[in-house]
Formats: structure tokens, sequence, C-alpha cells
């Protein structure tokens, strides 16, 4: 198949009939696919096997199309791989068959090549393509139809894939390529083509993000042309007027600003579109409106024609999917697209991690769930004001009682949801009444009214637990909570799913006040575990896991363990190894373990071990997946991680004896020198919880956990690797109280990388600041001959930091860190002294006698070393309530 390699590359007939023949029985649906796609690979090998692919996709004119589209299709996909390493005749060959192909009278023809072209440029840049670049010009410019389709088509794909290519100088062009295309896509938008004008309006929307200086210039320009395709036939071209709009107003609102009437008429109009796709984008603007901080008044006047529009878009449209789901009863099996991927997050030490989303029930963008979430941002930026438009509407869909006008009521139910914060204050006088109406529509006859009415249930939560304290209010929670239980055992998926969520919402808000119902809750969702499917079954873990966090000790009764232990350690028996179902029972294990405490040893031992075994058999399938005999997922080493930290916070130093049986030690140091970051995470945050609870076993690899600690705040992307580093700060500082003085040989290391987390505490994670801090003062604590001779370099960030922590034992720490430093280095801080009184200051109580006698000296100390009025100059600079917080230590 070779062929001679001068410039002007021939094919031999044998060749093309060969490759033909395999593409023909490629696309063929009764074909042996894999073999052909071997026999395929194996003709990759040529070196000019692309320059047949090209050949046959540009010029076998007698070939079917489908034959010529599936040569392309191939070719586009190994050059993707293998463009850079061709000849450079082969890559100039195939770039000389495309070019003609531009106006192919084919579609797919013109399509394919246009695909192939910017594969092309994102490989190897437009700078080595300048015959591209003319021949594009030439296509736009020469009035024939398929000659301009296929260049369109070619243009908005690079446009699509890499825009900044465009926006480059290239050498023998006078100008940059945007600066030649720009005013020619805009001479586009007046064509009596729709597919030009879609393909040319969605080439500049390309560019808006970012926003070179060629369509600033041609601002102007640009927003008339949106504004006369604002009115297009055609509803793919009004779709991108709306999604420009919507681009611009986030990108760069201020070219909206003269024209920002006429823009919200527009899209009010667009909201109320008869193609769904258009509304979509339209409803898009006014989240996109409130989040650029624009002034609200502009829309204020706008809000009594908006209102409406979003509320009628909250209705179930008649080809929503939610729909056809709502019918399955549980009997019905779960698809395996209905299980959606899960994410387990891993263990982090301090006060922000990642919330969750409110999200809504299922994760299908649509004009329903778009215009409830702009309902929502609208009543977080206008609040009340919504309501005198909003509550009437609301209303007559609740007062209609027909079953044909289901879907109404659904939506006012889901609108009361979308604006349960922004608009609470307006709301609060009225909650008694609203939940009381909520709740028996948790037992209506239809479905999604039911599943509905515990999302917005849930949204009123912290309301409904509020109210505990008084009778009535005791009531409605206790039918919010029993309703939310039927709800929990309904026969419908959705319902269930539903319920459960807004139930484990419940039991965030209220905590230790469910434990006078432990009983009844467990029975119904350990009665749910044994009924639910696959899916929902994930979410009844959450439940049992949230619940255990809610009431935590309370959970430890045998009357309650014996409703809620054997289905879970059944359960726990039946799945393998490596059943990716274990990952949300490992979570709710680790719930459980930290909420019983001393009460989990009786199920510690097998649970202990098979984490074990998940680790080793996970590390061995990273390196060696066939003896392993299950396929490497670290997430079920994150999971066993962190089920492992539960027990050792559980049980605390009864888990001592299953340590001491088990490699954990060597396990644990190869899992914080992993390459993933959520398996180191877990790994350091383990450490630390072993260090509180029987650190003698870390004993023999004291010095290799501290230098794999130590390294993890030395690194340059700390703001990527943030959680790790948090966690590895605050597990060095529980290994330092703990090993006191054998943690002198890091000391220093650990200093040089905190030093510059506190300096720098702009813009970096609150918990990470706070565990720096607390670290610092600990070390300074076990080691101060060491830290105090570098304290003044340290000493006001670190009093800053020292601040903003809540009073605590690890503030203690840090505390016994600080007075022990001043007594090895008085002078140290004394530049620093205003700022160390604002941290002592910042105490709510020290509870320790000690710590606040150690306080008292220091403050004296100084005092008396500061003659002069020295001292007094000191005081004066502090804010009054700061001094009277320090009147408490004798000064």
């Amino acid at each position: 198949m070779a062929a001679s390699s001068s410039t002007l590359w021939q094919p031999q007939e044998e060749g093309l009939r060969e490759i033909c023949g395999l593409l023909e029985q490629h696309i063929s649906p009764t074909s042996d696919k894999p073999r052909i796609w071997q026999q395929l690979q194996h003709c990759s090998q040529f070196p000019d096997f692309n320059n047949y692919l090209a050949f046959i996709l540009a010029r076998a004119e007698g070939t079917p199309v489908e034959i010529r589209q599936a040569a392309g299709l191939l070719l586009k996909n190994n050059l993707r791989t293998a463009f850079k390493s061709l000849s450079l005749s082969y890559q100039q060959y195939i770039k000389s068959e495309l070019l003609p192909c531009l106006g192919a009278a084919d579609r797919h023809i013109r399509s394919t090549v246009g695909t192939i072209i910017s594969v092309i440029v994102q490989e190897g840049q437009v700078l080595c393509w300048p015959e591209l670049l003319q021949a594009l010009v030439q296509c736009l410019d020469s009035n024939e139809l398929n000659h301009m389709e296929g260049a369109m088509d070619a243009l908005s794909k690079i446009c699509e894939d890499i825009p900044q290519e465009l926006d480059l100088d290239v050498p023998g062009l006078a100008e940059r390529p945007i600066n030649v295309f720009l005013p020619r896509l805009f001479q586009l938008f007046k064509s009596s083509h729709s597919s030009l004008r879609k393909l040319s309006l969605g080439s500049v929307n390309e560019f808006i993000m970012l926003m070179p200086a060629a369509l600033v210039l041609s601002m102007d320009q640009f927003l008339q042309g949106l504004f006369v395709l604002a009115h297009d036939p055609a509803a793919e071209v009004r779709k991108l007027v709306c999604a420009a709009f919507v681009q611009l107003i986030e990108v760069r609102p201020s070219v909206l600003e003269p024209h920002l009437r006429n823009v919200i008429e527009y899209m009010l109009q667009a909201n109320r579109d008869t193609d769904d796709e258009v509304s979509l984008e339209a409803c898009e603007f006014w989240s996109a409106y409130c989040e650029a901080q624009l002034p609200p008044e502009n829309l204020i006047e706008f809000l009594p024609r908006l209102i409406p529009v979003l509320l009628s878009n909250m209705v179930y449209a008649e080809d929503d999917e939610s729909l056809v789901d709502a019918e399955e009863d549980e009997s019905f099996p779960d698809r395996d697209q209905d299980l959606k991927p899960r994410f387990h997050a891993s263990r982090f030490h301090g006060a922000e991690n990642a919330e969750d989303d409110d999200d809504d029930i299922v994760n299908v963008w649509n004009l329903r769930k778009c215009s409830a979430a702009a309902l929502d941002i609208l009543s977080n930026v206008f609040g009340d004001d919504i309501l005198p438009t909003l509550m009437p509407l609301v209303q007559a869909k609740l007062a209609n009682v027909d079953d044909v006008a289901w879907k109404e009521r659904e939506a006012a139910v889901l609108a009361f949801g979308a604006i349960a914060e922004g608009c609470i204050n307006g709301l609060y006088p009225h909650l008694p009444e609203i939940v009381s109406f909520l709740i028996p529509l948790l037992d209506d006859k239809f479905p999604l009214i039911r599943s509905i009415t515990c999302w917005t249930l849930s949204r009123y939560s912290k309301f409904v637990v509020q109210g505990i304290s008084h009778q009535k209010g005791h009531e409605q929670f206790e039918k919010v909570l029993m309703g939310l239980l039927r709800r929990v055992l309904d026969t419908n998926k959705r319902v269930q799913e539903a319920a459960c969520s807004a139930f484990a919402t419940l039991e965030e808000e209220a905590a230790e006040e469910l434990a006078p119902h432990l009983e009844i809750i467990l029975q119904h969702l350990l009665c749910a575990f044994g009924r639910y499917q696959k899916r929902n079954l994930r979410i009844v873990y959450d439940a049992i896991g949230t619940l255990a966090d809610a009431v935590g000790h309370e959970l430890n009764q045998p009357r309650y363990l014996e409703i809620l232990m054997p289905p879970l350690i059944s359960k726990w028996q039946q799945l393998s190894n490596a059943d990716k179902d274990l990952f949300p029972l490992l979570e709710c294990f680790t719930s459980i373990a930290q909420a019983l405490g001393p009460g989990f040893s009786q199920f510690a031992e097998p649970v202990f071990q098979r984490c074990i075994n998940l680790i080793q058999t996970q590390q061995l399938a990273k390196v060696d997946p066939v003896s392993a005999g299950v396929p490497y997922e670290k997430e079920f080493i994150v999971c066993s991680l962190d089920l492992l930290s539960g027990l050792a916070e559980g049980l605390g130093s009864g888990v001592e004896s299953l340590v001491a049986q088990s490699n954990l030690r060597d396990l644990l140091l190869q899992c914080c020198r992993d390459d993933a970051l959520d398996v180191r995470q877990s790994a350091l945050a383990l450490l630390g919880d072993l260090a509180r609870v029987c650190p003698a076993h870390l004993h023999p690899s004291l010095s290799e956990f501290l230098n794999v600690a130590a390294k993890q705040l030395n690194t340059p992307e700390l703001k990527e690797t943030v959680s790790v580093a948090n966690n590895a700060c605050w597990a060095i500082g529980e290994l330092a109280v703990k090993v006191r003085h054998e943690i002198s040989p890091v000391v220093m290391t650990v200093i040089s990388c905190l030093v510059p987390i506190l300096q720098n505490a702009q813009g970096l994670n609150k918990s990470l600041i706070e565990n720096s801090a607390i670290t610092l003062g600990r070390l300074a604590w076990v080691c101060p001959e060491l830290v105090s001779p570098h304290m003044e370099h340290f000493m006001q960030a670190w009093c800053t930091a020292l601040s903003m922590i809540r009073d605590d034992i690890e503030k203690e720490d840090a505390f016994r860190g600080l007075c022990a430093m001043v007594r090895a280095n008085p002078s140290g801080a004394l530049s620093s002294l205003v700022y160390m009184c604002i941290a002592i200051a910042s105490w709510h109580e020290i509870r320790s006698e000690d710590l606040h006698n150690e306080v008292c000296q220091v403050l004296n100390g100084y005092k008396q070393m500061l003659r002069d009025g020295a001292w007094e100059q000191c005081m004066s600079a502090l804010e009054p309530p700061v001094k009277e917080k320090l009147s408490k230590y004798q000064v």
C-alpha cells in the first residue's frame, strides 16, 4: 500500500478498494464490528493510510456518501492523535484535499470536512495554514450557498473549539484573522438563508467570553445585528440572540446598560416564545442579571409582568420525562441510567468544606427548573417586594382543585419552595398557615404533588424546628415529621426519593429534638431499607447517617441498635469487595461509629478488618488488577480510610487493640504518599485521628509520617490542594502534642511553610489559616527553644489568625505555645504587642485555670518591662472593648 514519497502522492487502486470495502463493512449494522475495527487499526500502521482516507472523502465521487463520511470521521479521530507525527508532505496533501471540499455539493461531506479542518487547526495552529484563511475568505465572498455554508461550518467549529487562535498575529497577514472575519460574520446576519444567520451569530457568540479588542471596537455593530435578528423566523437564531444577551450581561454588562430597557422587554417576550429552547435561553437572563449586580431598580417595574411568566413556565410541560418517571412504583426495576454516579467527599478537618447544593429532585435542566431558579434568585434580590404580585397567582392556582389542574397546583407548591429563603421575612407571619396548608398535600393522589410538597416543606424545616418550643409549633413539627415518614414509605419511587432527601434536611435542622422520636424514625427508615431499590437505597443510607450525626450518643441504646444494626450488617455481609454499593454503606457506618462512640465496639472488629482488606486489595489492584481480582477504584480506599477515622473518633483508645493487630501503619503511610489528592486528604485525616488516640502505634514510622505531611504544605499549588494541606497541617499539630520533643527534626521545615500561609491569608481557605495558626502554636508549645528565636517574623500575622479562632481545646494549645515563646524570648513579641493583646481579648473565657494564670503572667511581665509610659501607649492603641476584656487578666 506504500506509495512513492514524491510530493504528488497518488493512491493505489488495490489499497483504495480494500479500505473502501472495510469502511463499507464498518458502517454495516450486521458486520463483525471488533474484527473490522482490528483490520482498520492494522491499516493505520501504514504511513499513508490517512492520505487514503482524505482521498476517499474528497475524491471518491462514485462511492456512497456514507462511506466517504465514514472515511472522514476516521481521519478526524486519527489526526487528533497523530497529526503532529505525520510527515510534512502528508500533512500538506491532506490539507490540500480538504480545502476544495469546503463547497462540496453534499451537506454531510461539507460538515465532515469542517470538523477535520477544526481538528487540524487545533493540532497545528492557524499560523501553519495560511491557505485555509484565504480559502475561507474566498468561499464567504463567493455568494455561492454551498461554498458559504461549508466555510461557515468550518469557521464556526474553529470558533467553538479554539476561538483564541483567530485573535493572534499571523506572519504575512496585515491584520489578525478575527479582524478579517468579524465584518463578514456581521454581514451574514442579514443573509436570506437561516443556516448562514445561525452559523455566523453562533461564531460571534463564541468570542463574548474572551472579549477580544476587535469585538469591543465593533460592539455597536454587534448589538445592532442582535436587535435585527431578535425576531428572526428561525427559532435557532432567536435562541442564539438570547444566549448573546445572557453572556454579555455576565461579561460586559456596561455595554448593555444604554439599551437595558429594550433588552429586558425583548427577554420578557422571548421568555414566552413558542419554542421551549428559546424561552429556556431567555429565562437564564434573569439569574444572570441579578448575579451581574446591576442596579435592581431597573428590573423592579418589570416584575409584575415577569413573575407570571416564570410561574406559568414552572408548570410541567407535556413532554417532561418526569411525568413518565412519576408513573413508576417501587415494583419497577431500576434502569442502569437511573443510577447517577455518586461522589464521596473526603474527610476534612475544619470550619468550611464544600457545601451541598440544595438541588431540585432530578437533574435534567429545563424551562421549569430554570424558571424556579430565576424566581429563587429574584426573591433573594427583591425579597418581599415580589409577594404582592406572586401570592394572588399562587393562591389562585392552589384554589383550583380539579384533577385536570394538578400541574398548576404542583407549580404553586414549587413556587412556595423557591421563595422560601428570599421572602422569609414577608412570609414569616403566615408560615404556620402555609405549613398547615402543605401538610395535607403530602397525601395528594398525584405523586408529583406529593414529591414537590416534601421538597417545599424541607425548605421551611428551619422554621418548623424553631417552633417546637411552644405547643402549637410542637404539634406542627410532629405532623411534618410523621407526614414525611409516611412518604418515605410511599410506593412511588419519585416520592420515596423526595421524602428521604427532605427528611435528611429536617434531621439536620432538628438534631437532638429527634431523640424522643428515634424508635419510630428508625422503624420507618429500616422498613424503607428493606423495600427500596438500588438508586433510592443510597438516599436511605444518607438519611440514616444524617440521623446518627444529628442525635449522636442518644442512638446508643439497645432497643435502637436492635432495629438499626441487623439489616445493615446483613447488607454489609452480602456485598462483595468490588461492589460500589459499599460506598454509601461505608459512609453510613462512619456516622454510626462516631455517634455510638464506645457503643460501636461490639461491631468494630469485622468492620475494621474489612476496611483494611479493602485498602490492601485496592493498593494491589492499582499495580496488578489481575492478581487483585478487582479493577482499581480509589473511592474504596477513601471511604475505608474515612470509616477507620470514624472508628478512631468513636472508639477512642478502644481502637488501639485493633490497630496493634493490623498492618494499618504501613498501609496508611502508602496512602499518605498516594498520587490521588482525595486519598492523601483522607489518609492525613486518619493520621491525625490516630495520633490523638494511639500515637504509640505510629511511632516506628514517625519521621516518615512527619516528612510526608510537611511535604503537603510546601507546594506551589497550595490553592488547588488546600484540603490536603489543611489535613496535613492539623495532623502535624495532633502528633506534636503527643510525641512532644520527638517532633523537633521537622519543626523548622513546617514553620517555614506555615508562616507564608499566615502572611498571605487573603483569599486562602479559612480552615487552613486556623489550622496553621493552631499547629504553629502547638509546635511552639513543645519546642519553644526552636521556634521563639524567629517569632518577630510571624507574630503579627499569627496573632491576627489566632484572634479569629473560636474558643476550644485546640486554641488553648496554641496559646500555651504563645506563652512558652514569650517566656523564652520576651523581646521577640514587643513590636507585635498590640496584636497579641487583641488575640488574648478574642477569648470569651479561658476555661483552663493554669493557662489563664500563664496569660496573666505574660501581660503583667510586659507591663513591668515597658517603663516610662510605653505600656500606657500600647494600651491607648486598643479599642475600648479589647481593653475591657484584658481587665480579666489583672492588668
